[in-house]
């Protein structure tokens, strides 16, 4: 596909969009996701870079990141529990 049909597609979903209007709540709930997903990361990456003195490393991937985010620091601590005990 060339470039200049992607972008003339995107600018009529966009168009459509404006005059249509998006559906409020599965737009909410893939926002928050978005930001749970993010703040996920973020708290991966800090364990890592904190639990590497001690020996712990939590890979980051889709499942660690969901499981972190979504359930906050309760969830990293199982996957650290589940790293120390079960690994």
């Amino acid at each position: 596909m060339s470039s200049t049909l992607v972008i003339s597609i995107m600018v009529v979903l966009i168009v459509i969009l404006l005059f249509v209007g998006a559906p409020v709540k599965p737009m909410r709930f893939f926002a928050n996701s978005t930001v749970k997903i993010g703040i996920g990361i973020l708290f991966l990456f800090f364990f890592n870079v904190f639990g590497a003195s001690f020996g712990l490393h939590i890979p980051i991937n889709l499942f660690t990141v969901i499981v972190s985010g979504f359930l906050g620091l309760f969830g990293l601590g199982s996957l650290a529990a589940i790293h120390l005990f079960v690994l």
